[in-house]
C-alpha cells in the first residue's frame, strides 16, 4: 500500500455537498433574522446585479491594523427598482414546521404577474381580509409575496421574479397592520435598507456545466506516465468497503448553486443611477435608470441575475452600523 511522503489537506470543501444544480434562478431563503426593533419592516429586498467598481473608504474596525486609514475596497452595484408586495400570507407553527393557513391578495395586481402565475379575474378582497383577521390569533408568522419590476431595470425581460419575505415586527398583529399598509404599493429600497446596515446576499452562482475533479475539486494533475488518465483522482478508495465514499472527488455539476454571502456593509443607497453608471454603461448590463444600492465586497451571481437581500442573520460583533462615507467612488468605464 502506498503512502504519502508528506501530509496534504483535502482538496475541496465538503460543506456544500451535494453540489447540485439550482432548480431556478431565484434562490430560496430558509432562515430569517430575529427582528428586535419596535417598528415593523420587511426583512429584505431584491434587485439585479449590475456590475462592480471600487471605492476609497476609511477603515473603522478597531481590530484592524488599518484602523483610521484609507484603503481601496471592491464595490458591487445592484440595480433595485421598486418591488410590489401583492400577497399577505399567514403561517401557523406545527411540530413539523410552518404551515400556510390563509392568504389575501392585493386588489391591483400587475398584468405582468400573469406571465408567472394564474391571477383570479374576480376576487373579493374584503371577504378574504376579514377571514385573515379572524385567524390572526392562531398565526405565528406573517410573510409577504413580492414581485420585481424588470421593466424598470436594465434586464431584457418582462417576466417578474416572485419571492417571499418575512415581516419583522414585535407581534403578529403589528406585522399584519404593516403588511396591509404596503400591500399593492410600490416599495423602494430606501424604505427598507439604510446606509451602514449589514445585509446578506443570496443568489445563484455562475454555471459551468459538468466538470471533472480537477476543476470541480482542485485535485492535482497526475504525472504523464499515469495509467488511463491524468485529470482524475489517484484512487477511489479501498477494496473494502467496496462502495465509493461521498468524500472522494468526482466529476459533476459545477456552478449554478444557491450561495449566500454574509455581512456585506451597505455603502450607499441612491435614487439616481446615472450618478454611478460608468460612461457607456456597466459592461453587459447597461445604464441604471433609478434606485440602486452599493455593497462592499462581492456577491454571488452573474450580471443581470436576481439578487436577494436580507438583513444580516449573524452580524459582526462590535459593529456600530454607522454609515461608511467613501471619499472616492470610481465611475471609470474600464471596470
Amino acid at each position: 500500500m502506498a503512502h504519502r511522503k508528506k501530509h496534504q489537506p483535502k482538496r475541496g470543501s465538503l460543506a456544500y455537498l451535494p453540489r447540485g444544480r439550482a432548480s431556478k434562478f431565484v434562490p430560496r431563503i430558509l432562515n430569517w433574522p430575529e427582528w428586535k426593533s419596535s417598528a415593523a419592516k420587511l426583512l429584505g429586498f431584491a434587485g439585479y446585479k449590475a456590475g462592480m467598481t471600487h471605492a476609497v473608504v476609511t477603515i473603522d474596525n478597531v481590530n484592524s491594523p488599518l484602523k483610521g486609514q484609507e484603503t481601496v475596497v471592491p464595490i458591487t452595484v445592484i440595480d433595485t427598482p421598486p418591488v410590489r408586495p401583492f400577497s399577505i400570507r399567514g403561517y401557523e407553527a406545527l411540530p413539523t414546521g410552518l404551515r400556510l393557513v390563509t392568504e389575501v391578495l392585493a386588489g391591483n395586481l400587475s398584468e405582468d404577474l400573469r406571465k408567472v402565475m394564474p391571477v383570479p379575474k374576480e376576487y373579493d378582497q374584503a371577504a378574504k381580509m376579514k377571514e385573515f383577521e379572524s385567524k390572526i390569533d392562531s398565526l405565528a408568522e406573517i410573510r409577504m409575496l413580492i414581485h420585481t419590476q424588470p421593466r424598470l431595470a436594465g434586464v431584457p425581460k418582462k417576466k417578474p421574479d416572485v419571492m417571499e419575505y418575512k415581516v419583522g415586527a414585535p407581534s403578529v398583529s403589528e406585522a399584519f397592520k404593516y403588511a396591509q399598509t404596503i400591500l399593492g404599493a410600490d416599495l423602494r429600497i430606501a424604505d427598507i435598507i439604510t446606509e451602514g446596515a449589514m445585509v446578506d446576499t443570496i443568489a445563484v452562482t455562475k454555471g459551468h456545466g459538468n466538470q471533472g475533479p480537477v476543476r470541480r475539486w482542485g485535485v492535482g494533475i497526475l504525472q504523464h506516465k499515469s495509467r488511463k488518465t491524468k485529470r482524475g483522482v489517484g484512487t477511489l478508495g479501498p477494496w473494502n468497503p467496496s462502495s465509493i465514499r461521498y468524500t472522494v472527488p468526482r466529476a459533476g455539476q459545477t456552478g449554478f448553486h444557491s450561495r449566500t454571502s454574509f455581512n456585506n456593509p451597505v455603502i450607499k443607497v441612491g435614487e439616481r443611477g446615472e450618478e454611478i453608471t460608468p460612461s457607456g454603461g456597466f459592461v453587459n448590463y447597461g445604464v441604471i435608470r433609478g434606485d440602486y444600492v452599493m455593497l462592499m465586497g462581492h456577491v454571488p451571481g452573474t450580471i443581470k441575475r436576481p439578487i436577494r437581500l436580507r438583513f444580516a442573520i449573524r452580524p459582526r460583533r462590535n459593529y456600530t452600523g454607522a454609515p461608511i462615507r467613501p471619499s472616492y467612488i470610481s465611475t471609470s468605464s474600464k471596470q
